[in-house]
């Protein structure tokens, strides 16, 4: 929708630039920026006439969405002039404030969060969401699953531990509901994979079970043993490219590569 009138645009995404996993980016931001909670007294954004409450729009002209944008702007600017584009009460301001360098990085002296709205639900709605985004993200893995077998979905995007403890260490930076958000979301991935009809799996068991109830005879350990022996093969290959994607997430051996 561009000014009531809509409109429909084709796009190809990029691979997001400063991420080691593959995501696709076309280079638009929310209509969100990051909120000064507090100020530091005595820092360079008290000096600077920086308030509380205050909603920083842009640094240097360039558009801010994220708090992490935000502080990555302050930190490569240790004592250099900022240009802050603030909102303070609606109103639109101007602000110059120099970061103090401190170590490899900058403080201005801030502290921020992100433009977010919070809602206490009750026992039946927090219910009626958690069903609801439950169903949404086992439809998104079921999707990505058939992607990778029409080769809609890159195999890239597959992690494994090493993946996994990285996004587990950002998640409790950022703070435990995102923490335990991401632990809620491994366990439905890892409750999904193990009802998979692939042998070997609990939902590989199911599978051969319901074939013996529709051939009504059980059949023969030669074959259960083949049948196992494949399920087996299928999670082999998929462990083996989920740590080659982790390994090739390290930008040195990457480059030891020479295929990639």
């Amino acid at each position: 929708m561009r000014n009531g009138e809509a409109l429909t645009k084709t796009v190809t995404p990029v691979r997001a630039k400063d991420t080691t996993i593959e995501v696709g980016d076309i280079g638009v931001l929310p209509n969100v920026h990051p909120h000064i909670t507090a100020i530091i007294p005595g820092e360079a954004a008290e000096r600077a006439g920086l308030k509380a409450n205050d909603v920083v729009v842009a640094v240097n002209g360039e558009p801010m969405a994220f708090d992490m944008q935000l502080r990555e702007a302050i930190s490569t600017h240790p004592d250099q002039e900022m240009t802050l584009e603030v909102l303070r009460d609606g109103s639109p301001l101007t602000i110059r404030a120099t970061p103090r360098r401190q170590g490899s990085g900058a403080l201005l002296g801030i502290n921020i969060a992100n433009d977010t709205t919070s809602r206490k639900p009750g026992a039946v709605e927090a219910f009626t969401s958690s069903v609801s985004q439950n169903v949404q993200f086992s439809g998104m893995i079921f999707k990505t699953i058939w992607g990778l077998f029409t080769r809609e979905t890159s195999p890239k995007q597959l992690m494994g531990p090493l993946a996994i403890a990285q996004l587990s260490g950002e998640s409790a930076q950022q703070s435990w509901i995102a923490l335990v958000f991401l632990m809620a979301q491994l366990s439905l991935n890892l409750g999904l994979l193990n009802l998979m009809p692939i042998p070997v799996l609990d939902g590989g068991h199911i599978f051969i079970m319901s074939l013996e109830g529709l051939a009504r005879r059980d059949f023969s350990v030669r074959l259960k043993e083949k049948m196992l022996l494949a399920g087996f093969v299928v999670l082999m290959s998929l462990m083996v490219t989920v740590i080659y994607n982790d390994l090739m997430r390290f930008p040195w051996l990457e480059r030891l590569v020479p295929w990639r």
